[in-house]
């Protein structure tokens, strides 16, 4: 039986911000002598759920409205109609969402599953939280007094044991590791947990070409990999690629830490925190070098606890200053407009607070880990057997400070070479295809949204139907039409009818053209598709505007083309949605 001072964080993430969250959340709890366990939903016995005390759900959302895949499993279990309405009597529980009021169905995710688990009888102890990407501070903007709510809560309802005081958050909280010095034979003996995965597979690079024009803005690359396993997967599904940092930056960020005379010591890595995570597939043994090239990331935009422990570390009364001020209430703007507005990488931050000496046993705490990135497979295994095909835009911009920032896991990929290996894991997507073949299916993929497109119409070529529709949106048709050639072969041979919308090749002063509204000038033909022939609509892409814009497309075609009224119009889209016809596989 759990202690009543336990409770269990299950976090379910994309990009990483909700397992921070998790973590930061966690240790505000251990100030009040709580004892937290935090793990990823997909990494949690889901029947345990009804035996727990106190739960706190940290969910993300991604695309328009969709839940992450790690708690796509929970939400199938919770979405069950046999389960009883007091399944989890009186269980307590809290939500903190995350997300972005820029896009469709903010927070949708975390929404969805607080009024789930009211309906089973669970009792929610703290108000949803909501945080927002598009606040000053992202979501810490809502995250830090969130966390100060649950804190009273959790005290009302479980008062302090006696002689025991609240932990004061100016107290450095322990690390989450320790790290113990030991020989480069034992660094030898130890073996790669990647490499022991078996859900990753060896693969070699076969193709790495760019596919838009030389003297386009945006690099795009088709990227082709072997495999000697004879991997599976199905149209939709997702490469998962681990970035490695390049060694000079990791060099450069040696020499700016002062670690140069022990990057390359090994260390074995021993937990000290249970609450706190560490990154996947960490290794027992260790250098310093090796963690910030595979597993812990320096470049990215740093949050707000960043600037707590630089506070906590720094020797320069001037410097510690400058941090109270940034960590302030008032000193929030500041915070926003050192940081936040011209996107500032922790690397230079640090660069500027000089006198700050962070002990190594604090790495993991204060900088994020290096998450694996996910690519839309973009092949088919039937008609590229042990090869997956990648179609990945490399991440690179300018900022306000006017430096050049590149996409870690982009840039490795850009510069991998014929006959280089690496692993490559699969993971289930969202997209699914009818059970029969002769469905019609309308895919709709701007950009290299396109990648899991192609691998859905692929699939149904080789499987004999002619029944598919692309509708593609670039820039330009002689600059950025990703795989032209290829869908104006398949065109007129009849396996696809293909649409292209080219926004910045019309005339100046006319209105653009995107694939909306290629789909509203066939208005007729896509009614007749998704009306009387049952057609499932495949939509793929930024998460922004397109999709909803699509989307309001197909509802006007059902409008005009099948006498119902815009609302009735709406509400059939919405139930091609319910029935799973219309799939989104959307990021933001």
């Amino acid at each position: 039986m759990s202690s009543p001072r336990s409770l269990l964080i299950l976090y379910a993430t994309e990009t990483g911000n909700a397992q921070d969250a998790a973590d930061r959340i966690a240790r505000q709890c251990r100030r009040i002598a709580f004892q937290c366990r935090v793990l990823s939903m997909d990494a949690y016995s889901l029947p345990d759920l009804i035996s727990e005390n106190l739960v706190i759900f940290v969910v993300s959302t991604t695309g328009s409205g969709t839940e992450p895949r790690s708690m796509t499993s929970l939400w199938n279990m919770l979405l069950r109609s046999d389960l009883p309405s007091d399944l989890f009597e009186d269980l307590p529980f809290a939500v903190f969402g995350l997300g972005d009021t820029a896009y469709e169905k903010f927070c949708w995710a975390a929404k969805k599953l607080a009024r789930r688990m009211i309906s089973l009888g669970a009792i929610e102890i703290c108000e949803r939280g909501e945080g927002d990407d598009q606040h000053q501070l992202g979501t810490d903007g809502a995250l830090h007094p969130w966390m100060e709510d649950l804190l009273e809560e959790l005290l009302e309802l479980y008062p302090l044991p006696p002689g025991v005081e609240i932990i004061s958050s100016d107290e450095i909280p322990p690390p989450r590791v320790s790290l113990e010095e030991t020989t480069h034979a034992a660094l030898k003996e130890c073996k790669d947990p990647l490499d022991e995965d078996k859900t990753f597979h060896t693969a070699t690079v076969k193709q790495n070409k760019r596919i838009t024009a030389d003297d386009w803005y945006q690099d795009v690359r088709h990227l082709e990999f072997d495999f000697d396993d004879d991997i599976l997967f199905n149209p939709g599904d997702v490469a998962v690629i681990h970035p490695v940092a390049s060694s000079d930056a990791v060099e450069s960020f040696m020499s700016t830490m002062n670690w140069g005379n022990i990057a390359d010591q090994p260390f074995v890595i021993r937990r000290t925190m249970d609450d706190q995570s560490l990154p996947d597939h960490i290794p027992r043994v260790v250098t310093l070098r090796t963690l910030f090239t595979r597993y812990i990331d320096f470049n990215s935009v740093p949050r707000r606890t960043f600037f707590q422990y630089l506070r906590y570390f720094s020797s320069d009364e001037m410097e510690r200053e400058k941090l109270e001020e940034f960590l302030s209430y008032e000193g929030a703007d500041e915070l926003y407009e050192y940081c936040y507005k011209v996107r500032r990488t922790m690397h230079e931050v640090l660069d500027e607070f000089r006198h700050v000496a962070i002990p190594k046993e604090y790495v993991f705490d204060v900088f994020p880990p290096l998450r694996p990135r996910q690519f839309s497979i973009a092949s088919s295994i039937k008609a590229f057997p042990k090869q997956i095909q990648l179609c990945v835009a490399i991440v690179k911009y300018r900022t306000k400070l006017k430096f050049t920032r590149r996409g870690i896991c982009t840039s490795y990929l850009a510069v991998l070479a014929p006959g280089d290996s690496l692993r490559i894991g699969l993971q289930k997507g969202l997209i699914k295809l009818p059970p029969d073949s002769s469905t019609p299916v309308i895919c709709v993929g701007p950009g290299t949204g396109l990648a899991p497109m192609r691998s859905v119409i692929q699939e149904r070529v080789c499987d004999g139907s002619s029944a598919n529709t692309l509708y593609f949106g670039c820039r330009s048709a002689t600059k950025d039409q990703h795989y032209g050639r290829e869908w104006e072969q398949y065109d007129s041979g009849g396996d696809i009818k293909y649409r292209v919308a080219c926004s910045r090749d019309g005339p100046e002063g006319v209105k653009r053209t995107y694939v909306q509204d290629l789909i509203q000038e066939d208005a007729e033909r896509i009614w007749k598709l998704i009306c009387e022939k049952k057609a499932w609509v495949y939509i793929s892409g930024s998460s922004n505007k397109m999709p909803a814009a699509v989307k309001e497309a197909l509802s006007f075609a059902v409008e005009k083309h099948d006498g119902r009224t815009p609302e009735e119009a709406i509400s059939y889209v919405d139930e091609m949605m319910r029935q799973g016809r219309l799939i989104e596989e959307c990021w933001s």
